[in-house]
């Protein structure tokens, strides 16, 4: 699935977000693997779900703030 109509692959904070908010369960399938192969990518899915997190019905976002928390504090 191309999100927000992106041209390329990449996970940018656009991407992720995406993800997130309108991904299918293969998708977060896809970034949970993403995640250990680019530790970075804890920063932006931290960044990404920080910005939703006041907003009760971004669930989606409130999971993905806990699992990054959690991967970090596992590392």
């Amino acid at each position: 699935m191309q999100h927000r109509h992106l041209n390329h692959e990449r996970l940018t904070l656009a991407a992720i977000d995406d993800v997130i908010a309108r991904g299918r369960w293969d998708e977060w399938a896809a970034l949970r693997r993403a995640v250990p192969a680019d530790p970075a990518l804890l920063d932006k899915v931290e960044q990404v779900c920080r910005a939703r997190v006041a907003d009760p019905s971004a669930q989606c976002h409130h999971f993905w703030l806990h699992y990054a928390r959690t991967q970090r504090a596992a590392a």
